[in-house]
């Protein structure tokens, strides 16, 4: 049906167009009969609410933005799905946008969110320039970061206690006999890599009086592809390390890969151990030790502080991790 408006849907549940509103929006209480007799009426005569005028009337929509750095990441997904899961219970959508770790398309992305008036932004990214940031600042947009961000008025961040893992996984290596561990980061300019990289090394020069050899940290990138590239250059050292771990779960599928490609057992030969807990740490052979690092609890927590960091100062939230013991570490065997 053409034309119709909200003054029909008003007078077919016979209620108010303002009633017919608030139901609509989800900005004032309305009874649960007002409301099927509403939604009913909404269904009947086909009325499509004009979202745009809406924005524009105040100010802001029920939708939220979404920034993340590689979709392709098997981390991502899932976190990409609590988020709308969580979003959708309290009646907001989500705008995901990849940047595909290109900085030139963080101005773009920000830019189209404060087009689109979404009510917050979640930054889930490996950096951004604070230039960026301060646009959305100073527009007053709710931000939340992952690890990336600095608390402030309008912005929370998110900050996941590497360490913790970390040091747990090390510990684990440790008390199954391994001194020459060596360790596969990510890119060092990005802060999730050197927390991860400065957790490493304290674990590693706490123990320094028992292990008698200097930290070995190789650089990737976080793609499976670098876990086999640095492990190629790792088993040309003259001294080749027990154990392997890796700041995350693609990097050390890549390890395993690349081990048994020179012909080595894991975990008899090597042990390694990843981080994330993405769904193909169950899949491999030998199924990955890893610290998991929960995904849906980071979503929900990203959902509900950008609805609540508005005009209060923001917050920094810590999530804890895990580590998760499974097949493939074992005792060093020299």
């Amino acid at each position: 049906m053409s034309g119709v408006g909200i003054k029909d849907v008003a007078k077919l549940s016979g209620v108010s167009t303002a009633t017919v509103s608030h139901v609509i929006n989800k900005t004032r209480y309305v009874s649960d009969e007002t409301k099927r007799r509403v939604l009913g009426a909404i269904e009947n005569v086909g009325y499509t609410p004009n979202i745009h005028a809406r924005n524009l009337a105040s100010g802001r929509s029920r939708t939220l933005g979404l920034i993340i750095s590689d979709i392709t990441n098997p981390f991502f997904p899932d976190l990409v799905k609590s988020i709308q899961e969580r979003a959708l219970e309290l009646g907001y959508d989500v705008i995901v946008l990849n940047t595909n770790y290109e900085p030139a398309r963080d101005a773009r992305y920000v830019q189209r969110l404060l087009e689109l008036r979404v009510r917050g932004v979640m930054i889930l990214t490996t950096e951004m320039d604070l230039s960026v940031i301060e646009r959305l600042s100073s527009r007053e947009i709710a931000v939340v970061f992952l690890d990336i961000g600095k608390v402030g008025p309008h912005t929370s961040n998110i900050r996941v206690n590497y360490e913790k893992g970390v040091h747990e996984a090390v510990e684990h290596l440790l008390e199954l006999g391994h001194r020459q561990i060596a360790f596969i980061s990510g890119p060092v300019r990005f802060k999730s890599a050197q927390f991860r990289r400065q957790a490493f090394l304290e674990t590693m020069t706490s123990h320094r009086a028992s292990l008698h050899t200097e930290p070995l940290i190789l650089e990737g990138n976080f793609k499976l592809e670098s876990g086999e590239q640095v492990v190629r250059e790792m088993l040309r050292l003259k001294s080749r390390p027990t154990a392997v771990l890796a700041a995350n779960d693609l990097m050390a599928v890549g390890a395993l890969r690349e081990l048994r490609r020179a012909g080595l057992q894991v975990p008899r030969d090597v042990s390694v151990v990843g981080c994330d807990d993405i769904s193909l740490a169950e899949l491999t052979d030998p199924r990955l030790t890893t610290i998991m690092i929960p995904r849906t609890e980071i979503g929900t927590a990203a959902v509900e502080a950008v609805l609540r960091t508005n005009s209060a100062e923001g917050r920094e939230i810590r999530i804890s991790t895990q580590l998760l013991v499974r097949q493939s570490t074992d005792a060093a065997r020299y």
